[in-house]
C-alpha cells in the first residue's frame, strides 16, 4: 500500500474517532437547550457551542470524503436531486447568497454535492471579500459570481486556504462533474 493511501486511511480513521466525542458535545448541548432555561449570556454561549460543534461535524465529513477519494475508496450513493434545490440550500445556510434560474434533475451523491455547492459559495464570499454573491442555476450547471482574481485559485482548490472548497472541487471531479472559473464566474457542473 502506498504512503498516500496509508495517510488517507489514517485521516479517515481520525475523522471517525473524533466524531464520537463531538457527538457527545452536540448531544449534551441539545439536551441542555431542551431542558434548562438559561439566562443571557449563557444561552448565547451554549448556542455558539452548538453551532461550532455542527460546523466541526461538517468539516469532518468533508475531510472524510477527501480521504476516501484519495484512497480510491469513495463509493457515492447517487440519488435524484434538483440543482435549484442545491442552490436554495446554500442560500439558507449562508448569508449574502441570492438564487435564481431553473434547475434540472441530476443523479449524484446528494449530501456531498449539497455541501460542495455551499462550500464554494461560502468560499467566494469569504476569500473574495464580498458581502453578496449571485447563484444562477442553468439546468445541471450552477454559476456563482462574482469571483475575484484573488479568490479564484482558492475557490478552485489550487491555493489550499479553504478546506471545504478544496474538497468540494475534488468531490465534484470524483463524481464526473467539475468546477471552473471563466472571468468572474464560477461554474459548477453537477454530475
Amino acid at each position: 500500500m502506498s504512503d498516500d493511501r496509508t495517510f488517507a486511511q489514517l485521516v479517515s480513521l481520525a475523522c471517525h474517532d473524533v466524531r464520537t466525542p463531538l457527538a457527545t458535545v452536540h448531544g449534551f448541548v441539545k439536551t441542555i437547550e431542551r431542558t434548562v432555561e438559561l439566562a443571557p449570556p449563557t444561552d448565547r454561549y451554549l448556542e455558539m457551542i452548538g453551532a461550532a460543534s455542527a460546523e466541526m461535524a461538517e468539516l469532518l465529513d468533508s475531510l472524510s470524503v477527501a480521504a476516501r477519494i484519495e484512497a480510491g475508496r469513495y463509493e457515492p450513493t447517487r440519488r435524484s436531486v434538483d440543482t435549484l434545490e442545491l442552490a436554495r440550500n446554500a442560500q439558507e445556510r449562508i448569508e449574502g447568497v441570492s438564487v435564481s434560474g431553473e434547475g434540472a434533475l441530476v443523479e449524484t451523491d446528494v449530501e456531498t454535492v449539497d455541501r460542495a455547492v455551499s462550500a464554494l459559495a461560502r468560499c467566494a464570499l469569504r476569500h473574495g471579500g464580498l458581502e453578496d454573491v449571485a447563484v444562477v442555476v442553468r439546468g445541471a450547471e450552477i454559476d456563482v459570481s462574482p469571483i475575484t482574481p484573488a479568490s479564484a485559485p482558492v475557490v478552485l482548490g489550487q491555493d489550499l486556504r479553504d478546506l471545504r472548497a478544496a474538497v468540494a472541487v475534488r468531490a465534484l471531479r470524483a463524481l464526473g462533474g467539475e468546477a471552473t472559473v471563466a472571468g468572474e464566474v464560477l461554474t459548477i457542473r453537477v454530475a
